[in-house]
């Protein structure tokens, strides 16, 4: 044991973790050190705050710009010209950045169920100097393709920092997603717990904490616990606004509430009017005259120390006052039964799934378990139900087996809304030897894709007008070359006009997730794109059809510099669209 290890195992609170040569190691904080062994108090300055080693670069990471694009893969997808679902290969902290401009504030519920940092799980490794990314494909950390998952071990120095830099510059742009009544729900377990949380403190605000709902994971507890059988798991929930976020009412739950009482519009229970807990207000502190004729008023246990109040104000005591029941000396309201209940922060009851629910899931759907702990369809169900409208976008950036995915197309079907999934994952190799590569599935994205695929078939049948489809895109270098002085065609060989259509939606802030019809107008191709965007990339386009196309009257019209002959006729075209619909942006690639 080095002298650090023995300090750290006296002194925890002295280790930090500093860079040195490009490089990242534990060291003693001598200051806390000195005033521990002192006993006394050092003068110093201090600040509530939390930091970690590479927050600063996760931070550039979050905002910096990137030269990239999202391609679609037709052949991987299902019903692509016509589903509203979007499944991205890739990266999640570029695709991420890539959907910024297009979905700014239009998600309305993201789950994740990212790494647990356990210590034996990968991670991404996002910002290198250049001595790190000398040192780690010297160590064979990234391979040559530049690949940034990596192992995060205990034993490494910056073993929690690797973590939360991760994270947090993921969060950073997922709120910027979130709708204003948006929620975000997130996964973990007790090693990362407390810093998670004051990550999304930070990110979202103590103020935007919804909840820390507690998961009963299993039915007994795990094997290797040392202290306490531990069967749960945490999901916390922060609201991108909490003063707008609505919850519906969890559907399935029940209440031990009595409706021991009945009209014309219900069952109902009795709720007292005076209430000791919500803060005294002299303006809510008054009589009220029963239909008996008697006074009633509120009741302060302790008269000098006056704490209750009416629930109700003076104005709306008058307007409902055919709602009040008085039974002396108390005035009540009446509770109508309500389907469901509000939802609770316990989720241990079995509708809610175990870990071994979420395999069954799973090998319900494959011969094999590929996943060693997928989570519960129900589980995920029941938060899309209580944090999502019939037309929401839930996004899901660690996406894994994809059981968001089967979540929100099944609970589609249960109530007939029309949620659409954004799924992200990185297309991680499976392992070699693995039950996955014997039955063919090379990556995690392709058991995902086909898990959506299965999922929609076995709902499909049932549900004939369900969207069970889903657009495939990959995180691919941009479409355009580097400009060269001689550069006379700025658009890589290999992208055709479906790249070029959404790598520049893309760029316009524009949904991905509308339908598109290939089509053809006076012999030309054209894509159209939500009947109000058109987009043709053919080379030497006829006046003819530019008159034609003109007179879609569209909101977007993309064409590309080789769409014209020369400078002339591309001045003479974009007169053409002036004169017939002035309205239009056009955009030339």
């Amino acid at each position: 044991m080095n002298n650090v290890d023995k300090i750290a195992e006296l002194f925890p609170e002295c280790i930090t973790e500093v860079e040195e040569d490009g490089r990242l190691k534990r060291a003693i904080n001598f200051d806390t050190l000195r005033q521990l062994l002192s006993g006394e108090f050092m003068d110093g300055h201090e600040a509530y705050e939390f930091n970690f080693v590479g927050k600063k670069q996760a931070r550039l990471e979050a905002y910096k710009p990137i030269d990239k694009t999202l391609r679609p893969i037709i052949d991987q997808s299902r019903d692509f010209n016509t589903t509203g679902n979007i499944y991205i290969e890739g990266d999640n902290l570029d695709a991420l950045k890539l959907l910024q401009t297009s979905y700014l504030g239009k998600v309305k519920l993201i789950y994740i169920d990212p790494p647990y940092n356990t210590g034996n799980d990968f991670i991404y490794r996002d910002a290198f100097t250049q001595t790190e990314d000398d040192f780690d494909r010297a160590a064979q950390v990234i391979d040559a393709e530049g690949n940034r998952l990596i192992a995060n071990r205990e034993s490494r120095g910056r073993f929690h920092s690797d973590w939360c830099a991760m994270i947090y510059a993921r969060i950073l742009i997922a709120k910027n997603l979130l709708a204003s009544n948006g929620v975000i729900f997130i996964s973990i377990d007790d090693h990362e717990f407390a810093n998670l949380k004051k990550i999304c403190d930070e990110v979202f605000g103590e103020k935007n904490f919804v909840g820390d709902l507690i998961w009963k994971s299993k039915s007994g507890g795990a094997n290797d616990s040392r202290y306490f059988a531990v069967d749960h798991e945490h999901i916390i929930a922060y609201a991108k606004n909490a003063d707008m976020l609505f919850l519906n009412a969890d559907l399935e739950a029940t209440t031990s509430t009595a409706y021991n009482r009945k009209d014309e519009h219900g069952e109902y229970s009795l709720k007292r009017l005076d209430k000791q807990s919500l803060g005294y207000q002299a303006s809510l502190d008054f009589p009220i005259i029963g239909t008996d004729g008697k006074t009633y008023v509120v009741e302060h246990k302790n008269p000098n120390a006056k704490v209750a109040r009416w629930r109700w104000s003076k104005e709306t005591v008058a307007q409902r006052y055919n709602e009040l029941v008085f039974k002396y000396p108390y005035v009540y309201t009446k509770n109508y039964k309500k389907v469901g209940a509000m939802p609770r922060s316990l989720l241990i009851d079995e509708r809610f799934g175990r870990t071994r629910t979420g395999k069954t899931d799973f090998s319900a759907l494959f011969d094999g378990e590929y996943f060693p702990n997928p989570k519960p369809v129900k589980l995920i169900k029941f938060l899309i139900q209580i944090a999502s409208d019939a037309d929401s976008i839930v996004m899901d950036f660690f996406s894994g087996s994809a059981t968001t995915a089967q979540a929100v197309m099944e609970l589609n079907a249960q109530d007939g809304s029309n949620r659409k999934f954004i799924m992200i994952q990185i297309n991680e190799p499976t392992p070699d030897n693995s039950d996955a590569r014997r039955a063919g599935y090379e990556t995690i994205c392709d058991i995902g894709k086909e898990r959506i695929r299965r999922a929609g078939d076995k709902l499909k049948a049932d549900n004939p007008e369900l969207d069970t489809g889903f657009r495939v895109f990959k995180v691919d270098s941009s479409n355009f070359l580097p400009p060269t002085p001689l550069l006379i065609e700025n658009i890589k060989p290999d992208r055709d006009a479906w790249d070029l259509l959404f790598g520049t939606l893309l760029k316009c802030g524009q949904s991905i997730q509308l339908d598109v019809t290939e089509e053809t107008i006076d012999g030309v191709k054209v894509l159209n794109y939500s009947g109000d965007m058109f987009a043709c990339f053919e080379p030497n386009l006829p006046f003819e059809f530019i008159r034609k196309l003109a007179k879609h009257k569209s909101r977007f019209i993309f064409l590309r510099d080789s769409c014209f002959a020369n400078s002339a006729d591309k001045l003479n075209a974009l007169e053409i669209f002036k004169c017939f619909t002035p309205e239009t942006t056009i955009k030339i690639l």
